[in-house]
């Protein structure tokens, strides 16, 4: 045998001893002999084809593969004789191609849903499918490109595009379910990600501008009633500004406002109404100057009626409102001391709360003995100062209106805030005095607790049943934990995501157990109130949000 012959392969069972085989497509040098057989005819009707293609516009080639022209004239001349007596040993996969073919490539999709998507071949009509049944399977799928086309059915071109659409799909959810993994996550991934939020959450300035414009214009006409035209409340003092608005943490859009109306009791006997140190009865000493105090009205059985002065309060701004037709006033929440309305600025449709409170200018209650412990954090300088500050008192209760205990109603009891110092404490949260200041370094306390309101704003979303999870849990948890990571180092503002998910495993452990102390008094447990599924059942999604980088985050990327 010469060198450079092939070996002969040997002859399938089932053929002819001296019957022509067709080679499988791209092994044209085996066809060299039958070239010398062809007739003028068919020489012709090659060279007819070939001049109707230029040497710009070539035949368009089966995809994935390169035709040469010994290749199409063999097709084209092929005898039919030969054709029918092919057996199955033509349909033998492909082997190796000789130089000069072009690899049959695929298009780089994932095995799994390659496996998963069956292939849709066009239904044929009748005629076709009789002209097709004497030809060979590899030969038919060698046809041009451009054939198959013209012969498709609208039906398998909807085929077709129902097959690209589930096959961009799982494509998708398989990149999803990649960088789902842990192992594949990276902390730079994380760190992009929770930066494209923060910056989303930035609220512009000037819908900044437009919302405390209209928020200011209306409560100053509102004091200024109260004063003038309001027996009862004539005593108000000027505003007190709290929430996450003005303490710069409101997120996305400024559409709620929370402002407080002091009045100032100066001669009151407060007695604890409950065990925890968050609930109160107040009653009104005698004035020793024979001045009859304005809230003497709302006192029964010598209480104060918190009850009965936030009914009357919310009369009163009623009555006001409708000089300003554009605000209007929502219904009451039951055990919500606040009186709200809402209005329309630009686009967005704002809330203000307005509470009532009262103003207590003396030590503080027993029960904070044992919380506020900011020592380690911001100094004991900063503590005795605090200190030395009022509190107040809002009209807000737990639980049933009706249950008495030791003669005074649940309805008519205050529950103690400080707001006003949670505001400053926000505002000054260094352990140094230059933190998050021009001369000084950033720290990522804020932005933790930026990111940590939204991501629980968006497990609410999915689960109805985090409902009694707020924004106060998320800022409270902040307080602990800047108790616990006192220095500025430990926020730095390039360890973000690691601070974080710090952040986020204590409040994943606060929710396991069930407890969560109020930041001031240590015997109120902020979760006693919310079932123990529930908080299991956070915990759970809040460690999946961390373990997978925080899927709930890139979606709502995707959704900006």
């Amino acid at each position: 045998m010469a060198g450079r012959e092939r070996p002969q392969r040997a002859q399938s069972p089932d053929s002819k001893p001296k019957e022509l085989k067709l080679a499988p497509s791209g092994r044209c040098t085996t066809f060299k002999n039958e070239k010398q057989n062809e007739t003028a005819k068919t020489s012709k009707r090659l060279d007819q084809q070939k001049k109707n293609h230029t040497e710009d516009k070539p035949s368009v080639p089966m995809a994935g593969k390169t035709k040469n022209k010994e290749e199409i004239h063999n097709q084209l001349v092929m005898p039919e004789e030969n054709i029918k007596a092919k057996t199955c040993s033509t349909r033998r996969k492909l082997q190796d191609n000789p130089p000069g073919d072009m690899q049959n490539t695929q298009q780089d999709t994932p095995p799994e849903i390659q496996k998963s998507l069956k292939k849709t071949s066009p239904k044929a009509n009748g005629k076709a499918k009789l002209q097709g049944q004497n030809k060979d399977p590899t030969e038919l799928e060698q046809l041009p490109e451009k054939t198959a086309t013209q012969t498709k059915t609208p039906a398998a071109m909807k085929a077709k595009k129902c097959n690209d659409k589930v096959l961009q799909k799982r494509t998708e959810a398989l990149l999803v379910k990649t960088y789902n993994s842990s192992k594949d996550r990276t902390d730079d991934d994380v760190d992009c990600t929770l930066k494209k939020i923060l910056e989303n959450l930035k609220i512009r300035s000037k819908e900044r501008s437009d919302s405390s414009q209209v928020i200011n214009y209306f409560m100053k006409h509102l004091i200024e009633y109260l004063k003038d035209h309001s027996i009862r409340f004539k005593n108000v003092k000027e505003p007190l500004r709290t929430g996450s608005y003005y303490e710069n943490l409101k997120i996305s859009n400024p559409d709620e406002f929370d402002v407080m109306l002091p009045i100032p009791v100066e001669r009151v006997n407060i007695e604890p109404f409950d065990d925890n140190g968050a609930f109160y009865s107040v009653a009104l000493k005698r004035d020793p100057t024979g001045d009859e105090n304005p809230l003497k009205k709302f006192q029964q059985d010598n209480i104060l009626s918190s009850y009965e002065m936030l009914k009357e309060f919310r009369k009163e701004v009623k009555k006001f409102a409708k000089v300003f037709p554009e605000w209007e006033m929502t219904a009451k929440k039951p055990r919500c001391p606040a009186v709200t309305l809402t209005r329309k600025v630009e686009s967005v449709i704002i809330s203000l709360d307005v509470v009532l409170c009262l103003e207590v200018k003396s030590t503080w209650p027993t029960f904070t003995k044992d919380g506020f412990k900011i020592e380690g954090w911001l100094g004991t300088k900063a503590k005795r100062n605090y200190k030395w500050k009022p509190y107040y008192l809002v009209p807000k209760y737990e639980g049933r209106g009706d249950a008495e205990k030791g003669g005074v109603l649940a309805k008519n009891v205050w529950r103690v805030s400080f707001s006003h110092i949670e505001k400053d404490i926000m505002k000054n949260h260094g352990s140094e005095r230059t933190c998050c200041e021009k001369a000084g370094e950033s720290c990522c306390r804020k932005n933790c607790l930026k990111l940590l309101k939204h991501l629980l704003h968006l497990l609410k979303e999915q689960d109805s049943s985090f409902v009694k999870f707020c924004s106060y849990h998320v800022k409270t948890m902040l307080l602990h934990a800047c108790c616990s990571r006192t220095k500025d180092g430990e926020w730095r503002a390039s360890d973000l995501s690691h601070c974080f998910e710090v952040l986020l495993k204590d409040f994943e452990s606060h929710l396991r157990t069930g407890e969560l102390c109020n930041f001031f008094i240590p015997k109120q447990n902020l979760l006693s109130g919310v079932g123990k599924n529930q908080c299991i059942k956070l915990a759970d999604s809040i460690k999946e949000q961390c373990d997978k980088g925080f899927p709930v985050f890139r979606k709502d990327l995707c959704n900006t």
